[in-house]
């Protein structure tokens, strides 16, 4: 494969250039599914070519074997062959981009169409953990649509994990600031995003991520802090083998001086060999792998970017040592030249000078020189990948505002119809919510039945304060916030294996949440159907303490709750605190929503017409 990937040389169609994103997607697929058949075309007739050059090859040799027709004869179909073998490869490279491109530009669709949730990679490796998380299960980071399936267009594990980590662990304000800058630098670069898929894909099917780190990190055992006294030893034994072996060649000296020499170098090896044969027998496939890393990185390289975070990370693929791509391209040439060890003339050769340790040590001399870089370079591309993901959803919804991050005051969350970004946009219902910053609201008591928007309500708020934490654009028409840290019990289970009720987990997630309030930065906390597991006396103290706790420690939020009782905590809080509601209404034994907020606490249930409507039969008391 080339060191650079096939360019997509084929632009936009001039109608979709500026076309709405769907648009733009379904042009390039369709200019992707021209250039698929005229490379099948292509491909028809170079395998005709190619098949006709065979042929005529072996009827020439065996017309020169039968008769007197000169061999030269043979140069032309040959010839004809290793050309058209040569365009064959490719037309085959051009393919694989095509496809590439394909399969990213329908995705693309899929996405806007929301279409999406059964495809691409859902995170499943993270999920475990997510569950002990403050609010990644809360808020579906993964699984089948999950936040994490929405974004993610990282194809390297590295990748993945990065933008993981970016969902679970909200930025700091100027890291916010930086990436929202890379994610708007991004988001038009459709060439860009094209070949880093490519170049990432061939990385997730070649490298070996941990065992690479782990290569460039960890010194062999056995070998000396400094190799100079090790690596000078071996030169001047190959320069005495040269030195002996020319003497004795021109008659000066005996052959014993260099037999001589041959054996103390044997001897000096062997003390070393066990060591030095597995480093020259590990590299080989690190090397590779280096080689496929280096794709990525000449994207870095190239890329004349003017975003910090960009520059940055471009930074890192350069050093004094010269740029990644470069430094990858000597250890090449080093491993090329041992690999000839394994060559009979070569192993003489390669014995008689000692080439193979000197080789090797220069092997191990730029893995210390250039180990930590190593993993600088992959958690580069895992960050480019990350950014690219943002700017995909930057791109794929252009109707999506970057947010207002706040340092200036205290803990804020004010948006303009937020909306959920995992529900389908016929389906999705926007609201307003303003909390803290310039108001003493801090405390929004939510009331309402059953599916009535409550708890989307809440997942909403805390995945746009996910995405805005991260460096996103957000579902909304406007979002401002201050640095906070997420916090939520919106999906807490019980535990047969450990013996765990409902009621326990959620108390112990509480815990969590209380602690964590009054840390930097504030918390954000999502509480729904609070302590829902007990009586509603018990329930209006408890709640109510644990509010008042959390407010005393400078925290904001939300609490959701079907007992009328605990809505009426906000009358106790004063200025701090305002009930909000969701209404439902029984049409035809039909329960119907329009799941938007409206102030004040809810003031009628339809839940007995609603048993009766099913048939349960529920009368009145006398």
């Amino acid at each position: 494969m080339p060191n650079h990937p096939p360019s997509s040389s084929s632009p936009p169609p001039p109608e979709t250039a500026n076309a709405d994103p769907a648009s733009r997607y379904r042009g390039l697929v369709a200019s992707c599914d021209r250039e698929r058949l005229e490379l099948q075309r292509k491909d028809g007739v170079i395998v005709a070519i190619r098949l006709l050059a065979f042929l005529a090859f072996v009827a020439l040799a065996a017309a020169a074997w039968k008769t007197s027709l000169p061999a030269i004869w043979m140069i032309g179909p040959g010839a004809l062959y290793a050309v058209a073998a040569v365009v064959h490869s490719r037309v085959f490279a051009r393919r694989r981009l095509v496809d590439v491109a394909t399969s990213l530009w329908n995705d693309g669709v899929a996405r806007i169409e929301d279409r999406w949730t059964d495809s691409g990679d859902r995170g499943e490796r993270f999920q475990a953990a997510a569950e002990s998380h403050l609010f990644a299960a809360d808020l579906d980071l993964y699984g089948r649509g999950g936040l994490f399936p929405l974004l993610s267009v990282a194809r390297t594990p590295i990748g993945q994990a990065t933008l993981a980590e970016w969902l679970e662990v909200p930025a700091t304000v100027s890291q916010i600031r930086d990436r929202q800058s890379a994610v708007r630098e991004l988001a038009p670069r459709l060439e860009l995003r094209l070949e880093l898929a490519l170049a990432a894909r061939t990385i997730q099917e070649t490298v070996k991520e941990e065992a690479l780190s782990a290569w460039a990190i960890n010194t062999p055992t056995g070998l000396p802090a400094k190799l100079t006294t090790m690596r000078t030893t071996f030169a001047l034994l190959g320069a005495a083998s040269v030195a002996t072996l020319a003497g004795w060649l021109a008659g000066a000296v005996s052959g014993w001086p260099f037999v001589a020499v041959l054996a103390l170098g044997w001897l000096w090896s062997r003390r070393w060999r066990d060591v030095l044969d597995a480093i020259a027998n590990n590299v080989d496939r690190r090397a590779n792998e280096l080689a496929t890393l280096a794709a990525a990185l000449r994207l870095l390289e190239r890329e004349p970017f003017t975003s910090p975070a960009l520059q940055a990370l471009r930074a890192s693929a350069e050093s004094k040592g010269g740029l990644a791509s470069q430094r990858i391209d000597r250890l090449r040439r080093l491993v090329e030249v041992l690999d000839g060890r394994h060559n009979q003339f070569g192993a003489l050769f390669y014995g008689a000078v000692q080439a193979t340790p000197q080789l090797t040590l220069a092997i191990e001399a730029w893995r210390r020189q250039n180990g930590q870089d190593v993993v600088a370079w992959m958690k580069a591309v895992g960050q480019l990948e990350a950014l690219v993901s943002l700017g995909t959803f930057a791109f794929e919804n252009p109707t999506y505002p970057f947010p207002e991050i706040r340092d200036d005051v205290a803990p804020s969350y004010s948006g303009e119809a937020l909306g959920h970004p995992l529900i389908p946009r016929n389906r999705r219902v926007e609201n307003d919510v303003n909390l803290g910053g310039d108001t003493p609201r801090r405390l929004l008591i939510v009331s309402g039945s059953n599916m009535s928007g409550k708890s989307t309500f809440l997942r909403t708020i805390g995945v746009n304060a996910v995405l805005a934490l991260a460096g996103a654009p957000v579902c909304a028409r406007r979002l401002s916030l201050s640095p906070l840290t997420i916090a939520s019990t919106l999906r807490i289970n019980d535990s047969l294996q450990e013996g765990k009720s409902r009621f326990y987990a959620e108390l112990t997630r509480l815990k969590q949440v209380v602690d964590r309030a009054g840390q930097t930065p504030p918390v954000l906390f999502l509480l729904d159907e609070i302590l829902h597991g007990t009586n509603s006396h018990d329930r209006r103290i408890g709640a109510e303490a644990i509010i008042r706790g959390l407010l005393s420690r400078g925290a904001i939020g939300l609490v959701t709750t079907h007992d009328l009782a605990l809505a009426q905590v906000a009358e106790t809080l004063g200025p701090q605190a305002d009930n909000v509601h969701f209404e439902d209404h029984l049409e035809g034994g039909v329960m119907t929503f329009d799941y938007r907020v409206k102030a004040g606490i809810v003031r009628k249930s339809n839940a007995l017409a609603l048993m009766r409507a099913v048939g349960l039969g529920v009368d009145e008391p006398t």
